[in-house]
């Protein structure tokens, strides 16, 4: 079962996301990121990617899609909160967009 990041692994495993323009969402246990990419094509493609490991890894974001713009909030709701699955998911996608 996932569980909640803890106090003590929180700031080691949210650090690295914030300095790479992941940001806490104020009032919310979820971070929040915007990806810009050439155009609509990259952009959905690159949803593609993602789409495949969020569903092999049964956690799926919450996003928007304008063109060639993408804005992820990650939270996992069955916990309601931030848990591994964010951090491991938001890495995932990082390494994906700089592909």
């Amino acid at each position: 079962m996932t569980k909640i990041l803890d106090y003590q692994t929180r700031n080691a495993c949210l650090n690295p996301l914030l300095k790479n323009n992941w940001a806490i969402i104020e009032g919310r246990d979820a971070i929040r990121k915007t990806y810009v990419f050439e155009d609509f094509v990259e952009a959905f493609g690159w949803m593609t990617r993602v789409a495949i490991w969020a569903e092999k890894w049964n956690h799926h974001p919450e996003w928007e899609n304008v063109y060639k713009t993408v804005t992820v909030i990650l939270t996992t709701h069955d916990v309601s909160g931030l848990s591994p699955l964010d951090v491991k998911l938001a890495k995932k996608m990082d390494s994906l967009a700089n592909e």
